[in-house]
């Protein structure tokens, strides 16, 4: 075939054979497959009984009914969140410098714990600090912000510790081994030089372990709890006994998460892309 007739089939897209080219297959390909999405949405549509979803789901009434404990309950998921990665970020730390830790021991001690909690259900730790120490140590723990921040602080300080632990590991041994030849001790050296490090690098899973955090707070109602002391979840089990809306509240509320969990999952995407570039 002659060069003048090849480069006349490169300009009509087309194989010699008289098939489509690679790209233009795959603009055909991406054309059906905008075709489906769009005819199974419509689909989807087209069945919903719209009258009960309204009656359901989008009822006014049912927001109105559950407003006045929406901004207390907010607050108290932000609370328990935040008092559970308190706990998460001491003993996490604690945790990652044990396993990195030259003693055999404190390495043996931390690998037990950490294998440990990452092995049971939050729920279940929930349950053991708020009735299985009184019942068994008599330890009785006043609060349930205590309680909450203990339960699933230990839970998450499992994760935690790993994490770090991997962002302590990829620092270059080089800049210790700088540090230390300008005479500064092991402990300067790992302030100075490994934490501001580690901690760019593990910002992104230490950000989706908050994300973690937050839905666990649902799991705070096992333990007993006032109505002062409601967080998002327990407010959305209540309102669905309320005669009129259904579904709504608990769609509602599950949207006040979101206000919670989008924000840090853009500021992980950010971090993350941050990090790649300067990696690069």
């Amino acid at each position: 075939m002659s060069q003048q007739s090849a480069r006349g089939f490169e300009d009509l897209d087309l194989r010699p054979s008289g098939r489509l080219s690679p790209r233009k297959r795959a603009r055909v390909t991406r054309g059906v497959q905008y075709v489906v999405l769009l005819a199974a949405v419509a689909a989807i549509l087209a069945s919903v009984n719209w009258t009960l979803m309204r009656e359901k789901i989008f009822t006014l009434e049912a927001i109105r009914n559950a407003a006045p404990n929406i901004p207390h309950a907010f607050g108290n998921t932000l609370l328990y969140t935040l008092g559970a990665f308190g706990v998460s970020l001491t003993l996490g730390t604690v945790l990652a410098l044990m396993k990195l830790s030259s003693v055999k021991v404190y390495r043996w001690l931390a690998t037990a714990y950490i294998e440990f909690f990452r092995g049971l259900p939050a729920l279940l730790i929930v349950f053991a600090v708020a009735y299985g120490l009184p019942m068994t140590l008599g330890v009785r723990i006043p609060s349930l912000f205590l309680k909450a921040a203990i339960a699933l602080g230990v839970v998450s300080s499992a994760y935690m510790a790993e994490s770090l632990r991997a962002g302590i590991q990829a620092v270059p041994k080089g800049q210790v081994e700088a540090a230390r030849s300008l005479g500064m001790t092991h402990s300067k050296a790992l302030i100075h030089v490994v934490f501001p490090q580690a901690i760019r690098i593990v910002l992104p899973p230490v950000t989706n372990e908050i994300i973690l955090l937050t839905k666990d707070t649902s799991l705070v109602y096992v333990a007993g709890m006032t109505l002062a002391e409601w967080e998002l979840s327990k407010l959305a089990r209540e309102s669905l006994a309320e005669p009129v809306g259904g579904l709504t509240a608990l769609f509602a509320i599950g949207a006040l998460y979101l206000v919670i969990t989008l924000p840090l999952g853009f500021v992980v995407r950010r971090l993350e892309k941050s990090f790649g570039k300067a990696k690069a």
